[in-house]
């Protein structure tokens, strides 16, 4: 697990800046401490880095990127982990092939030159993002994983291409301008972002199981994009009905989920666990601990709020897998107190603090000299668990049912869920014209955000705002969802294809995973991303993950011999850090930073907000009439606000370019 980094020049012989190169890697040391290393093919104006964090062949010369083949065809810059890789570098070396490393990023090299990369793909399986250069086409691909666990950003700039695992990467660059797209600073203040967008003008990001194909033609660059992989659901009448047999499902998601789990402990270093108290990460860490001969250290993130805390679950699961359990518990200042540092590494805004604690949590896990965990991750988009799932399937996908009996459900999910009323579920329905075209419905998940858009919008700078008094975010992101994947579908499949291709990519594996986890050197492996299991379960029907009104049916049938009985039996219960709303002191530390970033003179200074409706909203936010739920979403729309003000902070305010600098010598990282 690394980070990489490159240029694609306009011009094959255009020179290219090793130091910059190497200074790229350096912005993301954190991303990979281990080493670095770079190389250029000058006569086809290309260039890779690399800042490697070592966890499969650990000889630091031996296993050092970017690899080139050995006719020198090919160059190529990998992140992630390709898992199977020992059986695909066995029958490469039966068929002839001949390998330098024990890494498993390799095999694409051999892969590659005897199958070409639509089958290569097929082979791969894990969590990635690589750069790949063939000389013959005079090619660049940009390959990002199915789910889109792995970060991989790309912009074009006067005389080429740059990209980078990190927007920090491309802004090390000298050629790439650092200024926010006013749409994109939209999406910022509404937390849902637009597929495949950032907050900033011309940065892209590799689309998650996706390709992205770079050519030169007529001095120019020429980009196309194309799709390898796609979330998939049957069509709704190749389901069998309800009463089909459940053990078949119930036992091929345990197997499934093994071979995942199994595959992810796989490595040259120790593998622990994250442990939040949830179904997920109790199935992740007790099949982990049946499969291997030692005992597994676990980590725990504790709040000082019984309403948001877990830490009991967790420690009878702990308890009864033998796990060194490791608790980490947080107070409210110490959210708030990181929260400027982690948005330096999720490069996006974050509604709720979960992003800080497991900034914090990822810390914790570096300092105790671990560097890969399993999590759970993933779980809930396959097997339905959110609120917004059930509350999609009781109002769209049991028509056959009573309205009396759905209703009765849904206000007992309401009432279950009070805590996240104004964030994970909306205040008010709220209908998308577009999606309601594009699916049938506006998803659940995306209501609380979409319907932030009349708030957010009072907030933007007067000059930024008209460009956007027309624009509508639900149109933006509907239509970059797939069609053929919706049409025909369940509701329910629905409902998840939406949540899988907007908060998972762009939120839960960014702020919620990589970009915090990475911060501290510290690889996370969701098993429940694997494809094999993903495909399966989009193969089980509906009514097999929400049965009546328990969600995930068939994976606590599955996981039911290894689950405390208390959480085999209780309802989701979301993984949230408190909001500032519920403490007094955590207010106080949100006021302490607003002193800072939402002053009039750093407004105005970033021409990004209206300062009188950003003191509207914190006195709104103190009014002691106004109801929780509203106040839910103050929070979330507070810390969005702040957020981008520290996001203008550090990537336009500071000279990124010479930051990168000065952190290669500090390094001493020289070309």
């Amino acid at each position: 697990m690394c980070g990489i980094a490159g240029v694609f020049q306009q011009q094959p012989n255009a020179a290219i800046e090793a130091q910059t190169l190497v200074n790229m890697a350096a912005i993301m040391h954190h991303r990979g401490p281990d080493g670095f290393g770079y190389d250029r093919m000058e006569e086809c104006g290309v260039g890779f880095s690399h800042a490697r964090l070592s966890i499969i062949d650990l000889d630091e010369d031996r296993a050092r990127q970017p690899f080139r083949s050995t006719n020198d065809r090919l160059l190529l810059a990998h992140n992630g982990e390709f898992y199977d890789f020992k059986r695909i570098r066995a029958d490469l070396t039966a068929q002839g092939a001949r390998f330098r490393t024990k890494s498993d990023s390799e095999i694409v090299l051999h892969l590659f030159e005897r199958v070409g990369l639509e089958a290569t793909l097929k082979e791969l399986r894990g969590e990635f993002a690589f750069a790949l250069f063939d000389r013959d086409e005079d090619a660049l691909y940009l390959v990002r994983d199915r789910f889109g666990i792995k970060p991989l950003y790309y912009t074009e700039t006067d005389n080429g291409l740059v990209f980078g695992s990190e927007l920090k990467v491309l802004f090390a660059h000298p050629d790439v301008k650092r200024e926010f797209s006013t749409e994109g600073l939209l999406h910022q203040l509404i937390q849902v972002m637009v597929p495949g967008s950032t907050a900033f003008e011309g940065i892209h990001q590799v689309a998650p199981g996706h390709v992205v194909k770079v050519t030169r033609k007529s001095g120019k660059l020429a980009i196309e994009t194309s799709k390898y992989w796609d979330v998939k659901f049957p069509l709704a009448h190749e389901y069998p009905g309800d009463e089909v047999d459940e053990a078949p499902y119930i036992e091929g998601v345990r197997k499934h989920l093994l071979e995942a789990v199994q595959h992810r402990l796989t490595a040259d270093v120790p593998v622990g666990c994250y442990l939040s108290g949830g179904i997920d990460s109790c199935a992740i860490l007790g099949l982990s601990a049946a499969s291997t001969q030692t005992s597994v250290k676990a980590f725990t993130i504790g709040f000082d709020s019984s309403d948001y805390d877990e830490t009991p679950i967790a420690q009878e699961m702990a308890e009864a897998t033998g796990a060194d359990h490791h608790i980490m518990r947080l107070k409210a200042d110490d959210l708030y107190d990181h929260f400027v540092k982690t948005i330096w590494h999720t490069e996006r805004t974050i509604y709720n603090t979960l992003g800080v604690a497991k900034y914090l949590m990822s810390q914790q896990v570096h300092d105790v000299n671990y560097k890969v965990v399993l999590t759970g991750e993933g779980s809930d988009e396959l097997f339905a668990g959110y609120p917004a799932f059930r509350k999609d399937m009781f109002l769209h996908g049991l028509d056959h049912l009573p309205d009396s009996e759905r209703k009765a459900w849904q206000e007992l999910l309401e009432k279950n869920n009070k805590l996240f009323k104004g964030a994970m579920l909306a205040r008010e329905e709220f209908v998308s014209p577009a999606f309601n075209a594009k699916m049938g419905f506006t998803p659940s998940c995306v209501q609380p955000w979409l319907s932030c858009a009349d708030v957010a919008l009072p907030l933007i700078a007067a000059e930024r705002r008209a460009d956007v008094e027309d624009y509508d975010p639900g149109s933006a992101i509907a239509a970059t969802l797939d069609e053929e994947m919706l049409k025909g579908r369940h509701p329910l499949d629905r409902a998840q294809y939406v949540w899988i291709k907007t908060m998972l990519e762009g939120q839960i594996l960014t702020w919620g995973g990589d970009r915090v986890d990475m911060a501290n050197s510290m690889e996370a492996r969701p098993a429940f991303l694997d494809h094999h299991l993903a495909e399966y379960a989009f193969t089980v029907p509906p009514h097999l993950r929400i049965k009546g009104n328990k969600e995930k049916y068939v994976l606590r049938e599955a996981m039911k011999g290894l689950l405390p009985e208390t959480l085999y039996k209780r309802e989701k219960f979301a993984f949230m850090a408190p909001p500032a709303h519920t403490d007094p002191k955590k207010w106080q530390a949100v006021l302490k930073l607003a002193e800072q970033f939402l002053s009039e003179e750093a407004v105005t200074q970033a021409g990004l907000l209206d300062y009188e409706m950003v003191q509207a909203t914190f006195a709104k936010h103190e009014d002691e009439t106004v109801p929780i739920d509203e106040k839910v979403q103050l929070d979330a729309v507070i810390n969005h606000m702040l957020g981008v003000q520290i996001l203008h902070h550090h990537f336009v305010q500071t000279d990124v370019p010479a930051l990168a600098a000065t952190r290669a010598k500090e390094l001493g990282w020289h070309a």
